[in-house]
C-alpha cells in the first residue's frame, strides 16, 4: 500500500484520478449550493482546504493502486466503477447545463424551453418511465431468447428499443400535456402578453420537451453499457472475451465488432497520458467504458431522430388538437411509419392481386411518401446480421439519418406553427 511512496508516479496517477472526478463534479456541486460554491472560491483559506482533501483522496487511491496492482483487477475498477462514476457525472452535468446553454443561445425562446425542461424532468412520470424501463432493459438480460448463439445481439436490439420507446412514450405525453394545457388552460394568453412570440413558445417548448427526453435515453444509456457486459456473462457459452489489446488479432467470432473497432480509437486516448502501470491499467479500464458508451450512444441517437420526429409532431397536433386525440394521432403515425415500407415491399412482389392488392399498395405509397419513414431509425439491422458493420460507415448514416430527422422534424413544426398563428387564446 506504501509503494507509492517509493514510486512518485503512482501518487501522480492517483491525484490525476481524484481530480478528474472533482472537476467532473463541480458543475453538480455549484447547483446543489450556488452560494456555497462561490463563497468556496473566493476565499484562500477554503481553497486550500480543498487542494488538502484532493491532496489526501489522491493518496488514499494510490495507496489502493499499490495494494491491489494487478492489471486485471485495476483495469477492471476502472471500467466498472472509476469510468461508469465519471460517465454518470458528466451525464448530471449535462442534464444541469442543456437549458442553460439554450438560454445563453437563444435568450427569449430559452426561457420558454427552460421553464418547459424544468417541468418535464420534475414531472413523476418522467421518474416513473425512466425507472421502468430500467428495470425492463435489466429483465432482458436474463430472459433466455433461444437464438443458438446470438442471445446477445436479440438482447441489444431489445435494449436500444426499450431506450427508444421510453423517450417516446414520454416526449409525445408530455408534449400533449404541456401545450394542450397551456392553450387550454389559457396561461398562454399571459405568456404572450410578455415579450414571447408563438414561434418562440411553440419551438421553446419542444426543445425543452425534446432535451429531457435526451437526458432519459442518455440515463439508459448509461444501464444499457452495465446490462450488455452482464449479457455476455450470462450467456458464457457463446461468449468470446475481447482481445486485451484491440489492435491484436481477436478470436474468431467477436461478439460485438462495434465496440471492438471504438477501443482501437477511445483506449489509447485514456490510456497514454496516464503516469505508471498502475495508472495505466485504470485508464485503460476507463476507456474500455467509453469505448462501449460511444459505440452504444451512436445506435441511441439513431433512435432518437425518431424521438424527434414524433415529439415535433406532438407539438405541432397540440396546438389544435386534444390530449387524447393527439396520442392517437402520434400512435398511428408510429405504425403506419414502420408498416408504410414493408406494406409497398410486399405488394410490389405480389402478382396478380387485383383491385385489393392495388388499392392497398397504393396507400402504403401514399403513407410512405407523406409519413416518415421510422424503419430507417431500426437498429436491427445494424445487429443482427453475417457480416460485422465498420464503426465509422454507421457512425456517418447516423449522421445522415439524423438529418433527415432534423428536416421532417423541421417541416412538422412548420405546419405546426400555420396551425397555431391563427388559433384564438383569449
Amino acid at each position: 500500500m506504501t509503494s507509492w511512496i517509493s514510486d512518485p508516479s503512482i501518487l501522480l496517477a492517483g491525484i490525476l484520478l481524484a481530480l478528474i472526478q472533482f472537476i467532473a463534479a463541480l458543475p453538480w456541486l455549484w447547483v446543489v449550493d450556488p452560494k456555497g460554491f462561490r463563497e468556496t472560491a473566493a476565499s484562500g483559506t477554503l481553497m486550500a482546504y480543498v487542494g488538502g482533501g484532493l491532496l489526501v483522496v489522491g493518496v488514499i487511491i494510490a495507496s489502493l493502486l499499490g495494494y491491489k496492482s494487478d492489471s486485471q483487477n485495476l483495469m477492471f475498477n476502472g471500467r466498472y466503477i472509476y469510468g461508469a462514476v465519471l460517465h454518470l457525472q458528466i451525464l448530471i452535468d449535462l442534464f444541469l447545463a442543456f437549458p442553460y446553454l439554450v438560454m445563453l443561445v437563444w435568450p427569449k425562446g430559452g426561457v420558454v424551453a427552460f421553464a418547459a425542461y424544468r417541468e418535464a424532468c420534475r414531472q413523476p412520470m418522467f421518474w416513473i418511465i425512466l425507472a421502468l424501463a430500467k428495470l425492463a432493459i435489466w429483465i432482458a438480460v436474463a430472459f433466455p431468447y433461444f437464438t443458438f448463439g446470438d442471445d446477445y445481439k436479440m438482447m441489444k436490439q431489445i435494449g436500444f428499443d426499450v431506450v427508444m420507446l421510453a423517450a417516446i412514450l414520454f416526449g409525445v405525453i408530455a408534449s400533449s400535456m404541456s401545450i394542450s394545457e397551456e392553450i387550454e388552460g389559457r396561461t398562454a394568453v399571459t405568456l404572450m402578453s410578455k415579450p414571447v412570440n408563438r414561434r418562440q413558445f411553440l419551438i421553446g417548448k419542444f426543445l425543452g420537451i425534446l432535451l429531457s427526453c435526451l437526458m432519459m435515453s442518455l440515463f439508459l444509456g448509461w444501464t444499457l453499457n452495465y446490462a450488455l457486459r452482464a449479457a455476455r456473462e450470462f450467456d458464457p457459452i457463446n461468449n468470446s472475451a475481447d482481445p486485451i489489446d484491440p489492435f491484436s488479432k481477436g478470436p474468431d467470432k467477436v461478439v460485438d465488432p462495434m465496440t471492438l473497432e471504438a477501443q482501437k480509437v477511445v483506449v489509447p486516448l485514456f490510456e497514454k497520458p496516464a503516469p505508471s502501470a498502475q495508472g495505466k491499467a485504470v485508464a485503460r479500464g476507463v476507456g474500455l467504458w467509453f469505448s462501449d458508451t460511444f459505440a452504444h450512444t451512436l445506435g441511441i441517437l439513431l433512435g432518437f431522430g425518431q424521438v424527434m420526429i414524433l415529439v415535433g409532431i406532438a407539438c405541432a397536433l397540440a396546438t389544435r388538437v386534444s390530449f387524447v386525440a393527439n396520442l392517437v394521432l402520434c400512435l398511428l403515425i408510429y405504425f403506419l411509419g414502420h408498416l408504410a415500407p414493408v406494406i409497398v415491399q410486399v405488394t410490389e412482389s405480389t402478382t396478380g392481386g387485383g383491385v385489393g392488392v392495388g388499392l392497398i399498395g397504393f396507400l402504403g405509397k401514399l403513407f410512405n411518401v407523406l409519413l416518415p419513414s421510422l424503419e430507417f431509425f431500426n437498429m436491427g439491422p445494424a445487429i443482427i446480421r453475417e457480416a460485422p458493420l465498420n464503426l465509422w460507415s454507421f457512425a456517418v448514416y447516423v449522421l445522415t439519418v439524423f438529418g433527415y430527422s432534423a428536416i421532417y422534424t423541421a417541416i412538422a413544426l412548420l405546419v405546426g406553427l400555420l396551425l397555431f398563428e391563427d388559433r384564438d387564446l383569449a
